[in-house]
């Protein structure tokens, strides 16, 4: 009996360990978002009655924003249940391209309110090995609740495509602020360094590193201040974030499965193998475990630069450098124009050696890509007042 279960799982086909390792990723996923939903809750609560005692409320409101906290907490049970997708956005304008897929300016139409809708193409995903950068990126923008990073409200996906709905940021990119200006000057210049740095501090202090800053990733809201976007290269510590983590899912089985009709030189073989990734937190032989303490003392440093002192005392909260002038909502005007695409139409053919049959067996990577933010649901996309951050 025992030699036929030996056999058994030393003869399990690709297929076989691939339904294991996944049915192991849902159940993790599961109980994550479990644990995440929980924390965030009992977050927003603490949020809600740090704000009242600032506020020095008396008993009678503090107990009426309860009771209406409590509505919307129960509103945004309900609402997450709701299948969000593509029909439930109306497509304005593309207002950037990439390798991968494109941005566009999109309206939710039951609320009217606009986003900036980031689309990525599952076949290139695949293709290109991408499927850790895109995981890590979606996680930041799920724990970033920052002024220094653009806020993402929903993320959903269909058959072809991973979709990231985000604030629409009017300002532009710093690269084409650069190319109007030419030269700025020093005040400007300044600013501009400190809030950049002050960005990147931000998603250190998160566990997550950047690895792709330039002026095309440092966008402008509608004061003028600097918000980071395209985390695509971005990396965290979880082994979800890494490339090899995907690129060798057909082998990471539970040990009980991997030293069955083993025998000991076997065994002590495949545990010297893969040591280093069962020690490993990140990236081995590229990034040290002191990477992230490193990174936090050079930040510290320039904070003391002669140059840069006097923005960082105590805080920098201060107008922005240069105005941004908007004229409506879906001001576009900082934006390069790009001509329209495809990418929307199901009929069309992704850019990859990926068929639809081969999306559809290797969909299961993209497990728990879908979030919705408590602001995006309650009070029909807009953000409560007591939810708000401060200024800057």
């Amino acid at each position: 009996m025992a030699m036929t279960s030996q056999t058994s799982c030393s003869s399990m086909s690709n297929h076989t360990k691939e339904r294991v390792t996944m049915a192991k990723v849902t159940l993790e996923n599961f109980y994550s978002n479990l644990i995440s939903q929980h924390e965030e809750r009992e977050m927003r609560q603490q949020k809600l009655e740090k704000v009242m005692d600032q506020e020095g409320l008396g008993d009678e409101e503090k107990g009426l924003r309860r009771s209406e906290h409590a509505r919307k907490e129960t509103e945004f049970l309900r609402l997450k249940r709701t299948r969000l997708g593509l029909e439930d956005f109306e497509s304005l304008k593309v207002i950037g391209r990439g390798a991968f897929g494109e941005v566009r300016l999109v309206q939710k139409k039951d609320t009217g309110h606009v986003y900036a809708m980031k689309i990525l193409r599952k076949a290139d995903m695949l293709e290109k090995e991408q499927v850790g950068h895109i995981r890590a990126e979606r996680d930041i923008l799920v724990e970033a609740d920052s002024l220094w990073v653009v806020k993402m409200f929903y993320s959903f996906q269909d058959k072809m495509n991973l979709y990231l709905i985000m604030e629409f940021l009017p300002g532009g990119d710093m690269m084409t602020l650069l190319m109007k200006k030419d030269t700025l000057t020093e005040e400007a210049t300044q600013f501009y360094i400190a809030e950049t740095v002050l960005a990147i501090d931000s998603i250190h202090q998160m566990s997550f590193i950047h690895r792709d800053i330039k002026p095309d990733n440092l966008l402008l809201d509608s004061r003028g201040h600097v918000k980071l976007s395209d985390f695509g290269l971005c990396t965290g510590l979880k082994k979800a974030h890494r490339t090899e983590f995907y690129r060798n899912l057909n082998h990471s089985l539970p040990s009980d499965f991997t030293f069955q009709n083993m025998n000991s030189k076997r065994k002590a073989e495949t545990w010297k193998r893969n040591r280093r990734q069962l020690y490993s937190y990140s990236m081995p032989d590229i990034c040290t475990p002191n990477i992230f303490v490193l990174s936090f003392k050079s930040l510290g440093s320039v904070r003391f630069l002669c140059f840069l002192k006097s923005l960082f005392s105590p805080r920098l909260e201060r107008p922005a450098a240069i105005p941004i002038e908007i004229k409506s909502i879906d001001d576009t005007s900082n934006f390069d124009e790009f001509p329209d695409s495809d990418i929307l139409q199901p009929s069309v053919a992704p850019v990859s050696n990926h068929t639809e049959a081969d999306l559809k067996s290797k969909d299961w990577v993209f497990i728990n890509y879908t979030y919705k933010r408590f602001e995006g649901l309650t009070a029909r996309g807009g953000i409560p007042s007591y939810m708000k951050t401060g200024k800057r």
